[in-house]
């Protein structure tokens, strides 16, 4: 894959507040790109088809996979996902950042794809016990999820060693600061300035 833009894995448990502190900085740092996955899940209250997740059926899902359409994809608590392999490189090409929103299953097949190069990191709750008061706290899963979901991000947390960051989202605030940090730090790493443009050192000559 030719890349004149970076891609970042993000992955955390489910309830790590991930997606607010992807929010935030999206907000901040230019030429960075969200890729929306495609999921067989259905929306949740307040989710928007194309905006939070491309919304398929099964049947779709699996048609897309079974043509390589997928750079990764991974069953989750019983649903698929999947990020767009021509979206992504049409992005990159660009020049633009992209930031993938996936679980551990996901980061270790691109990690494991020797044509992609991308930077990762690891967003975590300070505890267990603070990420099962998040989960109860925002009232969409029943009992028997939350349980599920504790026991996958217990399993979750033991890959952050995997990562090449790892963020503790203990506050909002401090956890954005550092994530925007780690992008920065890796344009500057490319020879690239904080707006993700190239490093120009001949004068334009």
């Amino acid at each position: 894959m030719i890349q004149s833009g970076q891609l970042f894995i993000l992955s955390a448990p489910s309830g790590a507040g991930k997606t607010t502190l992807l929010k935030k900085v999206m907000q901040e740092v230019v030429k960075l790109a969200f890729s929306v996955s495609h999921t067989t899940r259905s929306p949740r209250r307040g989710e928007t088809d194309g905006v939070d997740y491309h919304f398929v059926s099964v049947d779709e899902f699996k048609a897309m996979r079974d043509q390589n359409l997928f750079l990764e994809w991974a069953e989750v608590h019983g649903n698929f996902y999947g990020t767009s392999r021509p979206a992504v490189e049409k992005q990159l090409t660009q020049g633009i950042d992209i930031i993938l929103d996936i679980d551990v299953q996901g980061a270790a097949i691109i990690a494991a794809d020797k044509s992609v190069h991308a930077v990762s990191v690891f967003v975590a709750p300070p505890s267990l016990d603070e990420l099962e008061r998040r989960l109860r706290g925002r009232g969409t899963d029943n009992e028997e999820t939350i349980m599920v979901r504790l026991g996958n991000a217990a399993k979750e947390m033991s890959c952050a060693d995997d990562y090449e960051y790892l963020v503790i989202n203990d506050d909002i605030e401090e956890a954005a600061a550092t994530l925007q940090a780690v992008l920065i730090a890796e344009r500057s790493r490319g020879h690239r300035l904080p707006s993700g443009d190239a490093i120009n050192l001949d004068g334009g000559k």
